[in-house]
């Protein structure tokens, strides 16, 4: 295979990847979609941030995100607060329920992902996952991550 198959193939698998987590993501949890798993799981690493925040380093529409935030609100699994140093601007943070449902996912999706790769050798699994760092971690010329 010469680098151009390989790259189509790449490109071939990666959608087959992402159309399976979207899929599993309503297995995992009937009210939460791949997006609001992904929010969610945004809000924890960072420890809460603002609306804003999250489409920017999502490259999403401001009103897209804005759907989604609600959508989270209603559910109440995230809540808005006010920022201990500004007090005009609102940080969202996860709720109890949040947190519980995204531990939830994350130990569903966890659980998923090892079964799959139960047979593969450690050389294998630290060379994948070396490559999936590798390419997650690409900046475009311009200076921005790549989302894509």
């Amino acid at each position: 295979m010469d680098a151009d198959e390989a790259v189509e193939t790449i490109q071939r698998e990666m959608t087959v990847f992402a159309r399976r987590a979207r899929a599993s993501a309503g297995r995992m949890h009937p009210e939460l979609s791949l997006v609001s798993y992904t929010l969610l799981g945004h809000l924890e690493e960072s420890g809460g941030c603002r609306a804003t925040d999250l489409a920017a380093h999502y490259a999403l529409d401001k009103s897209t995100v804005s759907r989604q935030v609600a959508a989270l609100e209603r559910a109440r699994l995230i809540e808005r607060r006010l920022d201990a140093d500004d007090h005009r601007v609102q940080v969202l943070h996860l709720t109890h329920a949040g947190r519980e449902i995204l531990a939830q996912v994350t130990d569903s999706r966890r659980a998923a992902f090892r079964e799959r790769l139960e047979d593969w050798p450690a050389e294998d699994l630290e060379r994948f996952a070396s490559c999936l760092v590798r390419y997650n971690a690409w900046v475009r010329p311009d200076g921005a991550n790549s989302s894509d």
